[in-house]
């Protein structure tokens, strides 16, 4: 290359450097410091790293991902408090990609977040006086008109209350058109399917709706309409909350839904409603000694009635609270990090070549066409699969009626969910050698069984030729004693007889036999030991079966059980403070007062797991202090689940025996109509009363007259319950405390007890909703009191056993004053 070409080409290079400098240079200092291309009246607010607080720093506001370093939003967020928690995100659908380069400016009377360009910004207002941003103690993000002196605080120009997201915060209004969307996933804050809104046309419920790939809404939960006070489909609302709900103009489109806090006390609970990207809407207080969020309330209760959950064939099984959705054979997720995309087939291929139909049973689900004929078997599924969009059949053997179905296939879960239609026998399509696998499974499952059926028919043979009939007996007995538990330890008779020492230190004795002390691996253990040979087998499985697969810290431990030949014995935890029971008798041992409030709370606590969190819904059916179990602390431990009825989450109601002890049985029990959980809460408020006045519910009187008839028994929750409303707490209080208890706690125990024990079971709290008012979470009025015992101290006194008045189921009580380590 010559010099001269050299320089030619050197003096190029130069000058391209020097245009791209020159036009590129600004731009640059543009992103980089985004300040310098604003106009004199813009101020900024927030830089990558600053963070803005409410004025006690409950709230903050600022700049965050989630786990994608590449995705940052301006959003607001408790601050006091350890878990990060977003109540309402700016620019939800249009991430910044840094932090470093992210601000946020007000401009006459605007906000901004600018990352080199707008990204995101609040309405025009057409402002040009002088502004300022504050964000409220409340959580709300306000722009303050300063220029107006009507009031020391400005005006507001604009405010992120009008804007929500996905959370519905105390001080919120919902109007028409307002919507609250949830987040795509727990790490991606854009819009997700499920959104709440007040129903269209009439406005006057509250609806959560699904929307669907061509934008089209599908309603799955409605509140039902205001009546005035609560919305008829959530009876909830009839309890007395820290907050009160309003609903101005409803039936209009001037509607606008709300809550506020009437709570007293200085330090107010945190709470919120929020829509998951479940598509459920629930509400959480946070507690402050667990440092969790406690779920209040949710609706849908089984998530499986929400619409479109799983996706395309995704099947949803409503008893797996945390996990419900999972593809059937032969397909798998579309996207592996989320199921709501649906499932698709192994291989990719929506069809092929030698296709075959999976039965899949009774289920129900929503689908997008339906194509119904008369035929054969041979001939519908022939049908189906000559078109690649056709996922699956139901064919009716009695009337020849073929269904093919094609598009997607929402909602598919057994026939109890409650979505959709119910249609016997659906079969899904599935690619060749998948459903003939399930066949031979299920082939050598069932040859295994025969056989099995077969061996076991030879040997019983042998044994009625060769055996004793003894030995038959027992044979028989332990066949009945398989138990579906595999966590408990299974002890032989000669084991729990030496570790008695022969039964020879008795604890105390119940309905179904005694219990006595005893020692296993170096630990204390109560040996519950049924009395009747062969009786009582059925209030033994039922043990356990229902407490061997629980844990928790208020229900007592099983540690394993003997079932052999006429034997049957429990083993649990020793308690080495006895039963409550043996606190509430006159002369007897005292209990101080904050002993008492931690079992108060802690009986609840185990009541309300049994309720609510366990797979199956698990009611006692026979709560009395025998049956609360102090450890070395006075923790609660609640106990003896020989009479525990196992329901389903899609039942909220079952028949059964009449079962539990007289005085604390709930009247739904005497009328013989189907119980719920609410039958629990009765017994547990009828203890409640007992532990507030240290003392049985059948005793004598206080004073020792009630009239002049001291030598009678005397009921003691009717006089305790007119006590209570009328604001004479500390009469019932017991004595033996000397006033050395909490009143505020006091009132709140007697006013809850009051509570359980109404007549009608719908007026009664949940013990979820008990936990909550014991903690101080939930306000709680004044309750009426109940008519039944209401009548025994108006007019139908209680006169000791053997009355003729109507309410004398309440008279034929039966009170076990026997001390008992565990009581039985």
């Amino acid at each position: 290359m010559s010099p001269q070409n050299l320089i030619t080409k050197t003096t190029i290079f130069l000058f391209i450097i020097i245009l791209l400098t020159t036009f590129l240079t600004p731009s640059l200092q543009s992103c980089l410091n985004p300040n310098d291309n604003k106009s004199l009246s813009s101020k900024l607010i927030l830089s990558d790293t600053t963070i803005l607080y409410s004025k006690n720093k409950t709230f903050a506001l600022g700049f965050f991902n989630t786990n994608n370093p590449s995705k940052w939003y301006l959003g607001i967020w408790y601050a006091s408090i350890p878990t990060p928690t977003y109540i309402w995100v700016a620019n939800r659908q249009t991430p910044l990609s840094s932090r470093q380069s992210s601000s946020l400016f007000l401009t006459n009377g605007k906000l901004t977040v600018t990352e080199c360009d707008v990204v995101w910004q609040t309405p025009d207002v057409n402002f040009t006086g002088q502004a300022d941003v504050e964000l409220l103690e409340d959580g709300d993000l306000v722009i303050k008109n300063l220029d107006d002196e009507t009031t020391s605080f400005g005006s507001v120009l604009w405010r992120s209350f009008d804007y929500p997201t996905d959370t519905f915060l105390p001080g919120m209004n919902l109007t028409v058109g307002q919507t609250l969307t949830c987040w795509k996933n727990d790490n991606d804050p854009g819009l997700g399917k499920y959104s709440l809104r007040l129903r269209p046309p009439d406005y006057g419920e509250v609806e959560l709706f699904y929307i669907d790939n061509n934008n089209v809404n599908v309603s799955y939960w409605s509140s039902g309409n205001w009546t005035g006070n609560i919305f008829s489909g959530v009876p909830e609302m009839t309890l007395p909350y820290i907050y009160k709900f309003y609903f101005t103009n409803p039936f209009s489109e001037m509607a606008t839904f709300g809550f506020y806090e009437v709570w007293t006390q200085k330090q107010k609970p945190l709470t919120r409603f929020s829509i998951g990207s479940t598509g459920q809407i629930k509400q959480y207080t946070w507690s402050v000694q667990s440092e969790f969020w406690n779920m209040f309330w949710s609706q849908p209760e089984n998530p499986c009635r929400v619409y479109g959950l799983c996706g395309n064939l995704g099947f949803c099984d409503g008893k797996k609270v945390v996990s419900p959705c999972k593809c059937l054979d032969g397909f798998r997720w579309f996207d592996d990090g989320d199921f709501t995309g649906g499932c698709v087939r192994d291989g990719g291929k929506e069809c092929g070549e030698g296709d075959e139909f999976e039965e899949i049973g009774e289920v129900t689900f929503d689908k997008e066409r339906v194509d119904g004929f008369s035929g054969n078997r041979k001939e519908c599924e022939s049908k189906c699969l000559k078109d690649c969009e056709c996922v699956g059949l139901s064919f009716n053997v009695k009337t020849n009626y073929c269904k093919n179905y094609f598009g997607k296939v929402l909602n598919l879960g057994n026939s109890s969910s409650g979505l959709g239609m119910v249609q016997d026998l659906f079969s899904v399509r599935v690619r060749r050698g998948v459903g003939r696998k399930k066949i031979g499974v299920r082939m050598v499952v069932l040859v295994s069984v025969a056989g099995f059926l077969l061996a076991v028919l030879l040997i019983g043979g042998a044994v009625l030729v060769i055996a004793r009939k003894r030995k038959v007996r027992r044979k028989k007995l332990e066949e009945e004693s398989v138990f579906p538990v595999t966590n408990l330890r299974v002890f032989t008779y000669k084991e729990l007889h030496a570790a008695t020492n022969g039964f020879s230190d008795q604890l105390g004795h119940g309905g179904f036999g005694a219990v006595f002390s005893g020692n296993v691996d170096s630990d204390l253990v109560a040996v519950k030991r049924l009395d009747r040979p062969g009786g009582g087998e059925k209030e033994f499985r039922a043990e356990v079966c229902t407490i061997g697969n629980i844990q928790h810290v208020n229900l007592v431990r099983l540690r394993g059980f003997c079932s052999e030949e006429s034997h049957r014995l429990l083993v649990y935890d020793y308690m080495p403070n006895g039963p409550l029971s043996s606190y509430l008798k006159m002369g007897g041992r005292n209990l101080d007062w904050v002993a008492r409030f931690r079992i108060a709370i802690g009986t609840a606590r185990g009541i309300a797991y049994l309720h609510e969190e366990c797979r199956n819904c698990i009611i006692h059916c026979d709560i009395k202090p025998e049956n609360i179990l102090l450890d070395q602390d006075f923790s609660a431990k609640v106990s003896d689940f020989g009479l525990a009825k196992l329901i389903g989450r899609d039942f909220s109601r079952v028949l059964a025996t009449m079962r539990g002890t007289w005085g604390y049985v709930a009247p739904e029990w005497i009328s013989g109509v189907a119980i719920t959980t609410k039958a629990d809460v009765y017994s547990y408020g009828m203890t409640l009363l007992e532990l507030l006045g240290g003392r049985r519910n059948v005793e004598g009187p206080p004073d020792g007259g009630n009239g002049g008839e001291s030598n009678e028994k005397w009921f003691f929750p009717p006089w305790a319950a007119k006590k209570i409303t009328e604001g004479e707490v500390a009469s019932v209080v017991d004595e033996r405390l000397g006033g050395a208890y909490d009143m505020e706690e006091a009132v709140r125990v007697g006013l809850v007890a009051v509570w359980c024990i109404q007549d009608e079971e719908v007026t009664r709290p949940t013990m979820g909703m008990v936990v909550k008012m014991l903690e101080g979470v939930v306000a709680v009025e004044v309750p009426p009191p109940p008519k039944l015992l209401q009548a025994l101290v108006s007019g139908e006194s209680f006169h000791g056993v053997g009355g003729n008045s109507r309410n004398d189921t309440f008279s034929h009580v039966s009170v076990d004053s026997k001390d008992s380590r565990f009581a039985v």
